[in-house]
């Protein structure tokens, strides 16, 4: 069977992919850790742009590589060709067995969470609800890019008008809401920045999930760059106006105090419709993230089993629908075991250290190439070259050593478990495809 996939991802459906994976409900929450940590206006606003332009580098990196190797699998490509198999097959490793496959169970069990706020579920019936949108997400990406773009547009489109709304009705109606509570004057902590900017990190994160279709991209010297670019300027302005929508209408030290700041904001200028507003919207955000997943991720197993650094059943493509199918049907089926053993929910605290690791590694890997592959054409030289490669590695080593300090027991399993694949790497992959 054939092993190349073909381009049928054009430009809005690359933006749909990094829009919609990236803003899912973090917008709704994390503001609350923020607000703890930081208490003024500025500061709040500073740690939002500042994590923004650090996602903005790392999109910019991803750039580079993604159009002089145009490939599908993306980061895993860039890896192996900046330091070689092993390198790209940790990577793949982690991801299937822990980082994706993790965040797909989880975001769909936060799903059926959330439509408890609409109708009671129990405990099996949350988990069958959310096998089944494991299920449902799986067979449409299976049947082909095409029908997963669509859907990948559709809850963009949705979860981007429900913002818009939101924010909208902050601004124009935030007037009535009740007086603030005065916020107390702080000294500037820069471990207190450090945590803020933990959580709005997280809260950008997937915008590297673009790269993992590289391969199906329409044009990818041009749209690779405009698409990762375009997408993470309009996230960054979605995120400030958010966040000036929520002050807006509350105290720094209710939004704080708020589990869901999202809703608490809402409720105040729209009264109880603002709740189910945002409950809807976050609905809508994470089938968008969890359709994107299966959109994107098993095209990373795909490309490293054609590599022969995976199952060699990975690398086939479905010849009627074109699409990586038996990849998509492992991933499926792996995220559902997680559900069902309910071992998503430490996997996903796991996978976070290896996560980040690998993001270090993909944008160091843009001065690695550069001196190790001055031949390769390059129709976009990252902006700001050698600082901005550097301040998002520095920014990941700390990052890093900050999870081994303060969280040690997810961070050392996450390290431990990409060093497992070290012997697998060895015992398991042929010499020749080594």
């Amino acid at each position: 069977m054939t092993t190349d996939l073909p381009r049928k991802l054009g430009l809005i459906d690359s933006l749909a992919i990094i829009v919609g994976i990236v803003i899912g409900g973090g917008i709704f929450l994390v503001p609350n850790l923020v607000a703890r940590n930081l208490t003024t206006v500025p500061m709040i606003l500073a740690v939002w742009l500042f994590a923004g332009v650090v996602t903005f580098f790392g999109a910019l990196a991803c750039a580079e590589l993604g159009t002089a190797f145009p490939s599908t699998g993306g980061q895993y490509v860039f890896l192996r060709e900046a330091y070689g198999p092993l390198a790209g097959f940790l990577c793949g490793w982690s991801m299937f067995t822990v980082a994706r496959t993790a965040q797909v169970a989880w975001m769909a069990v936060i799903f059926s969470l959330y439509v408890s706020y609409f109708i009671p579920l129990g405990a099996v019936a949350s988990k069958a609800l959310g096998l089944a949108m494991i299920v449902l997400f799986a067979a449409i990406n299976y049947r082909g890019v095409h029908g997963g773009a669509i859907i990948q547009k559709s809850f963009t489109l949705a979860k981007l008008v429900g913002l818009l709304i939101i924010i909208g009705s902050a601004f124009l109606l935030g007037g009535h809401a009740a007086p603030h509570i005065p916020t107390p004057a702080a000294e500037f902590s820069l471990s207190s920045f450090g945590v803020a900017l933990i959580a709005c990190l997280l809260a950008y994160d997937g915008w590297v999930q673009l790269s993992f279709v590289a391969g199906e991209i329409q044009n990818p010297k041009r749209n690779v760059l405009l698409a990762l670019s375009l997408g993470c300027a309009a996230i960054i302005a979605i995120y400030l106006l958010a966040n000036l929508a929520y002050l807006r209408v509350l105290s720094i030290p209710e939004i704080a105090a708020s589990d869901h700041v999202g809703a608490t904001a809402t409720e105040r200028v729209l009264g109880p419709a603002g709740g189910t507003l945002v409950s809807a919207i976050i609905l809508v955000s994470i089938l968008g993230t969890l359709n994107g997943c299966f959109l994107t991720s098993p095209r990373v197993y795909f490309a490293q089993a054609a590599d022969g650094l995976f199952f060699r059943k990975f690398a086939e493509v479905h010849p009627r629908y074109q699409t990586p199918g038996f990849a998509i049907l492992a991933q499926a089926a792996w995220a559902a075991v997680l559900v069902v053993t309910g071992s998503y929910e430490t996997l996903v605290d796991y996978a976070l250290f290896a996560t980040w690791l690998f993001y270090g590694l993909m944008v160091a890997g843009v001065m690695v190439l550069r001196r190790k592959r001055p031949e390769v054409e390059r129709p976009y030289r990252m902006w700001g070259y050698p600082v901005t490669p550097l301040l998002f590695v520095a920014i990941t080593g700390w990052f890093l050593v900050n999870m081994l300090v303060t969280r040690p027991v997810p961070a050392f399993a996450g390290l431990g478990l990409i060093l497992i694949g070290i012997p697998v790497f060895y015992i398991w992959v042929p010499k020749a495809a080594r």
